[in-house]
């Protein structure tokens, strides 16, 4: 067995603090959630998971890509159930990725073609955050957007692990997972190295949100929800609930 999952944890911390300091997070967990930059960065998601899940597929035969693939995390359907929702008809023929997200989406491919492995570093960035801090965003959304009980936050929700405990158990099966691939050292670093990437190229996608956040709740506001940083949410210690879309165990 690996320590893999710890490494990872422990390795992107920094990353992660960035991500959640970005004004466009900010403004989220301050509970302001803008629906026209709320529906680009579900966009940004689908095409974002569509990938994902489509190349994690086309290695399920690769040592370490194979044993991380887990069909009750795949986000595609919910995610075309969100945007079916935010853009009502025709919902493909308005969508399309920010070039941040087109970036994400081509980082993807590229490893999927050079290192399949590294699919693992992408998958637990976006899969264990959305199990994690993800379900404090998803009410977040619902509350500040005033969202029909069943539509719009799709995304965070897992109908085949519907309690916190069961999500729970599952990241506890995630990390045994990961810590039973194998994986020398050189392998590990490249996944921490991939995972601080992925955090980035998220971040980039956060930034280039931030522009139509700003403009509609108005300068002096988003000024002055955005000035000040926060300690990150795994960073130890830490003395706030788990609040975060991307990776928290």
């Amino acid at each position: 067995m690996s320590n893999l999952a710890q490494r990872l944890r422990e390795g992107t911390q920094q990353s992660h603090t960035l991500a959640e300091n970005t004004a466009f997070m900010k403004c989220f967990l301050k509970g302001v959630v803008e629906r026209e930059p709320f529906r680009k960065l579900t966009a940004d998601l689908y095409f974002l998971y569509s990938v994902l899940e489509t190349e994690i597929t086309r290695h399920l035969s690769h040592p370490v890509v194979g044993p991380m693939s887990f069909p009750v995390l795949n986000r595609t359907l919910n995610l075309e159930a969100d945007l079916a929702f935010y853009y009502v008809e025709n919902w493909r023929d308005q969508i399309e990725a920010t070039p941040a997200g087109e970036r994400y989406v081509n980082r993807i491919r590229q490893v999927s073609e050079s290192n399949p492995a590294l699919l693992v570093a992408h998958a637990y960035v976006r899969y264990m955050g959305d199990l994690s801090g993800g379900q404090g965003l998803r009410h977040i959304a619902r509350s500040a957007m005033d969202l029909p009980p069943d539509q719009g936050t799709r995304l965070h929700e897992f109908d085949l692990l519907p309690t916190g405990e069961a999500k729970r158990l599952f990241k506890l099966q995630y990390r045994d997972a990961l810590n039973a691939l194998p994986v020398d050292e050189l392998l590990t670093q490249q996944l921490v190295e991939e995972a601080n990437l992925a955090f980035t190229l998220n971040r980039d996608i956060f930034h280039a949100l931030e522009p139509d956040v700003r403009a509609a709740v108005g300068s002096h506001v988003f000024d002055l929800i955005t000035r000040q940083d926060r300690p990150g949410s795994t960073e130890p210690g830490a003395g706030h609930p788990v609040v975060a879309l991307m990776a928290a165990e």
